[in-house]
């Protein structure tokens, strides 16, 4: 096989690193010539080239100025896709580079394509005196060229679109952890305020002082296993602060100072075996072991159009409106978020109650969120209550109706 001329031009070394990486790209074009390349044809469009490595840029340890320099190299080949089974070779000056990176002193476009060779995304081919340029033959086609071979990013397609994939996936995730950080604090932040303004009994301080020291400003660059770990000790703490609010409030706090509310859930417990379809819940152990297992067959004793009267707000929160009650329970798994009940306290209430009697239950709180002062806790209230066998969301959707 004839070789183009591989060595750097000057006293820049030969390191054995490069010469192994141009070995592995010419095998690789002969297979894709020789049609054994698979599923992989070697091609990519340049654009949506660059814009991937964009994204995947610090698993390959580049810059933002360095991949200035890379989308100007790929400037430079005229069509748009790139076909890595033969060498791209691009022969700008450096006056022209300078120009499309925006003015890059040719010390530093130097020193990105060093990167970039370096990370075998782009090839050296250097003429005899080092010059940039190409030889064409009598009908203007291009002969030889010499400058810099692009065929390795062209080659390297699929793996820089699955970098950018992992990496657009750990940025939502990171993005997740950091709302929910955020959400964290403030909810303590206002309950631990609630807590000592209201002098409700327990050891605020102590509390406030731990939020202290779990709060501080998240790093811009954090990475996800620490803010995992941030996200473990704020969820912990919240189940504390969470637990010691509603231990201090009565019932009639709980209930949002509406008696007649109120009355109807401590009184809910009088007609449970109908709704639970004959499971007598007057036996204390059967309905613990029944409202734990929570099936959906015997959850919904109310009618959909019934409940949808009593609950309205909840349509607002489902994208293609209500017409199932699978719909509904989506509706107010997003309700829950918005009124700060945590997660936790959503999974239990769904296994205590059953999906849809804890949907019923989140939208029966939305409509009295301005008089429930912590829906995280109410709801929590009322799980403990289900377990034991002393909870139906038929009064609930009465007092809605008034």
């Amino acid at each position: 096989m004839e070789r183009l001329a591989t060595t750097p031009f000057g006293g820049a070394p030969m390191r054995a690193q490069i010469f192994a990486h141009q070995a592995r790209v010419e095998r690789r074009q002969q297979a894709l010539r020789d049609g054994k390349g698979g599923n992989d044809n070697g091609t990519a469009d340049k654009w949506q080239l660059i814009r991937a490595l964009t994204e995947a840029r610090e698993a390959f340890g580049l810059s933002d100025r360095t991949i200035t320099v890379l989308e100007a190299l790929v400037s430079f080949h005229t069509d748009r896709v790139l076909d890595g089974s033969a060498p791209i070779i691009v022969f700008p000056s450096n006056a022209e580079l300078s120009l499309r990176t925006r003015g890059m002193a040719p010390a530093t476009v130097r020193r990105h394509i060093a990167q970039l060779v370096d990370v075998g995304l782009v090839l050296r081919r250097d003429s005899p005196n080092g010059k940039r340029f190409c030889r064409r033959d009598d009908r203007g086609q291009v002969e030889d060229a010499f400058g810099f071979d692009l065929a390795p990013l062209a080659l390297a397609a699929a793996e820089v679109h699955a970098a950018a994939d992992a990496a657009r996936a750990e940025a939502k995730a990171i993005q997740k952890l950091r709302a929910e950080i955020t959400i964290l604090l403030r909810d303590m932040s206002k309950i631990i305020e609630a807590g000592l303004e209201e002098r409700r009994a327990g050891d605020w301080i102590a509390l406030a002082e731990r939020l202290t020291a779990l709060s501080g400003r998240v790093r811009r660059n954090a990475d996800r296993e620490s803010l995992e770990m941030r996200r473990g000790n704020l969820a912990e703490l919240r189940r504390e602060v969470e637990d010691l609010y509603l231990s201090g409030l009565s019932d009639e706090e709980m209930s949002g100072n509406d008696s007649d509310f109120g009355q109807h859930i401590q009184n809910s417990n009088t007609d449970l075996t109908s709704e639970l379809n004959g499971y007598d819940l007057n036996n204390p152990a059967a309905a613990k072991a029944e409202t734990k297992r929570a099936p959906e067959t015997k959850s919904v004793s109310i009618g959909l159009k019934q409940f949808l009267a009593a609950c309205p707000q909840l349509a607002d929160y489902a994208k293609g409106g209500i017409r199932n009650w699978r719909d509904a329970i989506d509706a107010a798994a997003v309700v829950r978020s918005m009124l700060g009940i945590s997660p936790d306290a959503w999974d239990k209430a769904c296994t205590a109650m059953g999906e849809t009697n804890a949907a019923i239950t989140v939208a029966a709180i939305l409509e009295r969120a301005e008089e429930i002062r912590s829906p995280g806790g109410y709801l929590r209230n009322l799980t403990r209550k289900a377990e034991m066998g002393r909870f139906s969301v038929i009064p609930m959707i009465k007092a809605l109706t008034g």
